[in-house]
């Protein structure tokens, strides 16, 4: 009942062009319907998006520095020079890191791997990092996920004999840092015809290039995909294009034939024998190796990733998890702690952004207590604590707001900042936390726009229940990966009544189950819709009502589907 549902009717032209392509390539009118809002008009496009192939990725060499980048690889391993793989801390940079050091594993031993601590050393390339390199005798740093804007230390690394190659999908800085090669798709003179791949996709493209330029298979490529699929869900990059081609076939793997410490992840989330989702990445794989940068250190998550025993990569998946329980106790806390704090701001209600500061909240968590905040008050939100004499943060976003240009726009203000559209941290010092919320929430309330704070449902199909058969079913499932870009349909029914025997359910009768029966068929339809139970009192009226839902897949009884309802509504002539 709050959301604002945004659907416009099919044009005539739109229903022909979608029959059309509904005849030309066997598929669901309706769903053709929705491919043509996508952009996929084609027979030929609808057939490359329904079934990717590796063989359309692009060549890697269409990236500016690539060249280079394979060239000083190669030197290195023909002279033998120490090189180490440097990550961040975050599922991003742990899977970068696992998937470019057990390829070049294979061919090459005088390597080793680098997790920044994030209390010690904080967000990317650290003087630490590089000093230990150097008394390592490191002659070449590979960094992933990071690096882009890091311009001193990679000058002072120079000066200690170090070469870099940065791996990394950030928007940089005007001035660039001075390494033999920088792959990064934003650059401002960027070659490459995609540019929003994740960092472990970016990582991927140097190892794929490594191996043309040494005659190496692809196909010993492509065990690494599991990593590449867990980085593109974690991180929220678009699931189109050349994503979506390695989202596919990363999904493919990880579901037949995972890696050791993938493997062993899922076997404690209880998913073995499934196919995993990307929701499944994003809700139970993603969050227990990010517990381990969180809580402790990322260097265990590269671990486990990187493990061939299955025994002690169970071990090191225990162990993550316990962390990840850990970090759900203090997730909550925190989140409580922030809401009762958002709560007590005086001008809350005239407030277009949120941000918060407490010195003793955990580093760790912010990011997850920031989007909990953006859900709850559906504003863009700065979570800030303290560290020794520096307040670091994190900002998320909603829809159709860039987070990333209100922190640019205060700048002058910080000591360190990056990020992405929705998601960015930032750093600065402790006398500056009030004038930058002070800055922040004046550029938010100049450019944010009624819409942009509005839950809203975009709905992409008005459907009956006797549509939902299993062709219309089985089309749908190719439609995946779903995320950004290529969200999960989501469609409504109007005039539904209870078939009588929905019921509220859950610990706290929080959430409705619901069998449903729409005006236009018989077929009795199951679904569950979460936190809704206020409105079990209307739907027991045998009033009619609107939802809108998305079609899942029933994990308990096998090829029978669930209807997850986003929002109930009165039917207007109800009202």
């Amino acid at each position: 009942m709050n959301h604002q549902w945004n659907y416009s009717e099919p044009t005539p032209e739109q229903k022909e062009a979608a029959q059309r392509l509904a005849e030309e390539t066997g598929v669901s009118p309706v769903l053709c319907q929705m491919l043509i809002r996508r952009g996929i008009t084609t027979a030929e496009a609808t057939r490359a998006y329904l079934r990717p192939q590796l063989q359309s990725l692009h060549d890697p060499f269409l990236m500016r520095d690539m060249d280079r980048a394979v060239e000083r690889l190669n030197q290195a391993m023909g002279h033998k020079e120490r090189i180490l793989i440097y990550g961040d801390y975050d599922v991003d940079g742990c899977t970068s890191v696992a998937l470019v050091y057990r390829f070049l594993q294979q061919f090459y031993s005088n390597i080793e791997y680098y997790i920044p601590d994030r209390y010690e050393e904080g967000y990317g390339l650290s003087r630490r990092g590089v000093e230990h390199a150097s008394q390592a005798g490191v002659k070449l740093i590979i960094i992933l996920d990071c690096g882009i804007k890091a311009v001193e230390e990679i000058q002072y690394a120079k000066s200690l004999g170090i070469d870099f190659i940065i791996c990394d999908h950030h928007v940089p800085d005007e001035v660039l840092p001075p390494a033999t090669a920088i792959l990064n798709a934003k650059r401002r003179d960027a070659t490459y015809p995609y540019g929003d791949l994740s960092g472990c996709g970016v990582g991927f493209k140097f190892m794929q290039a490594f191996a043309i330029s040494n005659g190496i298979a692809f196909s010993q490529l492509i065990p690494l995909l599991d990593l590449v699929a867990v980085s593109i869900a974690a991180d929220i990059v678009p699931i189109m294009g050349e994503n979506r081609i390695l989202a596919y076939h990363g999904l493919r793997q990880l579901s037949q034939n995972p890696s050791t410490g993938l493997k062993a992840v899922i076997e404690l989330c209880g998913m073995r024998g499934r196919d995993v989702t990307m929701a499944d990445i994003i809700f139970k794989i993603g969050p227990r190796i990010n517990a381990s940068g969180r809580m402790q250190s990322g260097t265990l998550s590269v671990d486990l990733l990187v493990e061939h025993n299955y025994e002690r990569a169970l071990q090191l998946a225990r162990q993550i998890n316990a962390y990840n329980e850990e970090r759900k106790e203090l997730d909550k806390r925190m989140t409580e702690e922030a809401i009762r704090q958002a709560d007590q701001m005086a001008d809350l209600q005239q407030r277009s952004s949120i941000v918060l500061y407490n010195e003793d909240w955990h580093k760790g968590v912010i990011g997850i207590v920031a989007s909990r905040l953006t859900e709850t008050y559906f504003r863009p939100t700065v979570v800030l604590t303290r560290t020794g004499d520096t307040v670091t943060g994190s900002a998320r976003s909603v829809s159709g707001f860039d987070v990333y240009r209100a922190i640019l726009h205060c700048q002058d203000l910080l000591d360190n900042f990056g990020g992405h559209t929705y998601a960015a941290g930032l750093s600065l010092s402790v006398d500056r936390v009030e004038e930058f919320s002070r800055r922040f929430e004046a550029y938010v309330k100049e450019n944010i726009r009624t819409e942009h704070t509005t839950p809203t449902l975009d709905i992409d199909a008005e459907i009956s229940f006797r549509d939902i058969n299993r062709k219309f079913q089985a089309d749908l499932k190719r439609m995946r990966p779903f995320g950004p870009e290529n969200p999960k349909p989501v469609f409504c029914t109007r005039q539904v009544f209870d078939y009588g025997t929905s019921k509220v359910v859950g610990r706290d009768q929080e959430h409705i189950k619901l069998e449903l029966v729409d005006s236009q068929s018989s077929n009795v339809m199951n679904g569950i819709a979460f936190g809704q139970s206020a409105q079990a009192r209307y739907i027991k009226t045998k009033r009619s009502f609107d939802i809108a839902y998305t079609i899942e897949e029933n994990t308990h009884k096998r090829g029978e589907v669930q209807l997850f309802i986003e929002d109930i509504k009165a039917t207007d002539n109800n009202a």
